[in-house]
């Protein structure tokens, strides 16, 4: 009797007939997605601030992947030389990510319908009816955060494109529902656009069960913070690479009174700083030393260029270091070609099993035909 699991080879990829039936069913899988994004694979990049740029992103669409810049608080004229740059390293798709609160937002609106991005994200809140508009107007896609069913059925209704929906592992600002339970409640019934699944996606096993439940790709953050092409300081990277999944922290508020959004980060010293200011700031409030107002203030700008001070400078003790659970995933520097090439190759591995492993134990399976459509057979 053979070992139903000899067509797994050690470095995750199979061999023999199931190969080619697993290939098939995770093109399958994933068409809806890939046709919307018009990459290669449904896996898109997560936007991460000062990380998300020209040379990662472009990176992610060339390995056949779907790259999103970040716009974060970049005035118009600088996301326009974002896009600009990017489209010089790139001639595949990627899209820009847009904060809902920012100030400027209508401009930098037009600034993506004068570069001709294809997929605008709207993150930061829900974005109206005429932002929407706006976006579609100009050419763009639009992709909407939906943190449950009833606001992704507000989103599709208002006019988005298509929706992500991410889970309390995921890093940086977070809500409070798991991806799993998240994917369990919207997948299932929300059927009329595209939905993205993000928050502690790290293999590509894991992509093979979203997709399974009715998820058009996912979306991936963490695992490419350590790709070559990721500026991120080196010791940005190393700090990830060392840390365990329970190193990222959501970030904890002491009193109701003083709301904190919460972000998940790995521990370090200016995350037990914040507690302490925290507890510094109620203290002199009650003590009537100054107002709640200022004391508001005053822990909202705590980590006022934090996120910088990490991933360009390398201030690993006092700025954010936003990682998601995944990162215990991240064991190594890669270019993202073999990150991407990783997860497919898990993802169609975890497939073949299912084809290769009856037949291995002499129980001959034919997994049938496997209808391929536009986007299986033309590669973008």
């Amino acid at each position: 009797m053979t070992d139903a699991r000899s067509d797994i080879r050690s470095d995750g990829r199979s061999d023999g007939r199931a190969d080619g039936a697993a290939r098939a069913r995770l093109e399958q899988l994933w068409a809806r997605g890939r046709d919307f994004l018009g990459t290669r694979t449904a896996i898109m990049g997560g936007a991460m601030s000062w990380v998300s740029e020209r040379h990662l992103v472009s990176a992610i669409s060339n390995a056949g992947g779907f790259g999103v810049v970040a716009c974060g608080s970049m005035p118009p004229e600088m996301l326009a030389e974002e896009i600009a740059g990017t489209k010089a390293l790139t001639a595949k798709p990627f899209g820009v990510n847009l904060i809902n609160m920012h100030p400027q937002l209508d401009q930098l609106i037009d600034v993506c319908r004068e570069q001709g991005v294809s997929h605008v994200v709207i993150a930061g809140g829900f974005p109206s009816g005429a932002t929407i508009k706006r976006i579609k107007d100009g050419g763009a896609k639009v992709m909407a955060f939906a943190p449950t069913l009833v606001s992704g059925r507000r989103m599709v209704k208002l006019g988005a494109d298509a929706l992500v929906i991410e889970g309390t592992e995921a890093g940086g600002h977070i809500g409070p529902v798991s991806t799993t339970v998240l994917a369990q409640e919207i997948l299932p019934d929300l059927r009329d656009v595209p939905v993205f699944v993000a928050g502690g996606i790290g293999r590509g096993e894991a992509i093979v069960a979203y997709l399974e439940l009715g998820a058009a790709g996912v979306q991936i953050g963490t695992r490419f913070v350590c790709a070559t092409e990721s500026i991120a300081h080196p010791r940005f990277k190393q700090t990830f690479i060392r840390a365990s999944a329970r190193d990222a922290q959501a970030s904890v508020q002491i009193d109701p009174r003083f709301p904190v959004i919460p972000v998940r980060a790995l521990a370090n010293a200016g995350s037990k700083r914040f507690m302490e200011l925290q507890r510094e700031v109620i203290g002199r409030v009650d003590r009537g030393e100054t107002s709640r107002d200022e004391g508001l203030l005053e822990i909202e700008h705590f980590w006022a260029g934090a996120l910088r001070r990490a991933v360009i400078d390398g201030d690993i003790e006092t700025g954010s270091l936003m990682a998601g659970q995944s990162v215990g995933l991240v064991t190594r520097e890669q270019p993202v070609a073999e990150i991407i090439e990783d997860l497919v190759a898990q993802a169609e591995s975890s497939l073949a099993r299912r084809f290769g492993g009856p037949a291995a134990i002499g129980q001959p399976v034919d997994p049938g035909p496997v209808e391929l459509g536009p986007a299986v057979l033309g590669a973008a």
